[in-house]
């Protein structure tokens, strides 16, 4: 499922579109500010995000800034009550990938998100390479040349959380919330059985290692290897 982050600093207009977005199907997070959004960014696996720019802590240029210095390459939908020329660039110079002035038409905003999430194929075909390894998401199956392994959901889930972010180190509690969920009634040892077992599926590639990160968590570690 897509997982949309709606980040908007007003309550009425922040559910509002959370609304409209999962009537249309979508998984949706949001956030008030900016500093928010980066805190769910690091719990939560997010293929399109929605972004006010006036907001307190960190404001709209801010974030788009340090995303796109991070690296990340999320599609971000720009939507705010600025519709000036120079505020419209500054937004794209920034790294922010489409402009919409408030208020928002919600039937437009669908179209735009339909075509950003075309646009990165994210819509289509969600995969992560990892060297000779393909991890496919919709299909929960793991592909290294001719072998195939089509993973339980969880097992695929924090197989590919830990590999979307290498050597950065997980809690436990971190993996559980995300994954099973905060309700689950589950404890945080589920995630040592998964790991043991995502360990013995994998044990004979070398693209990367499962590492145990003593009194913290886990972190996933890409190796470099020859074809």
């Amino acid at each position: 499922m897509i997982h949309i982050l709606v980040v908007e600093d007003d309550r009425h207009a922040r559910r509002l579109l959370e609304a409209v977005l999962k009537r249309e199907g979508y998984l949706v997070s949001t956030a008030e500010d900016g500093a928010r959004a980066m805190d769910v960014l690091d719990q939560q696996h997010i293929d399109l995000i929605v972004l006010d720019i006036m907001m307190p802590n960190m404001d709209g240029y801010e974030f788009a800034k340090e995303l796109r210095d991070a690296g990340s390459l999320i599609p971000v939908l720009m939507a705010t009550a600025k519709h000036l020329p120079e505020d419209k660039k500054k937004g794209f110079r920034l790294g922010i990938d489409d402009y919409m002035t408030k208020p928002v038409d919600t039937e437009e905003m669908l179209l735009r998100i339909g075509a950003l999430l075309r646009r990165s194929q994210i819509a289509s075909a969600r995969k992560l390479v990892v060297g000779n390894v393909v991890l496919d998401y919709d299909a929960l199956t793991v592909t290294r040349g001719e072998e195939k392994q089509t993973l339980p959901q969880k097992e695929f889930y924090l197989l590919y959380k830990l590999l979307s972010y290498p050597d950065r180190i997980f809690t436990r509690i971190q993996l559980m919330d995300e994954i099973w969920g905060m309700e689950s009634e589950s404890s945080d040892t589920t995630v040592n059985v998964h790991i043991n077992r995502l360990r013995k599926r994998f044990e004979g590639y070398p693209e990367f290692e499962l590492v145990s990160v003593r009194g913290l968590g886990y972190k996933a570690v890409r190796q470099q290897c020859a074809d």
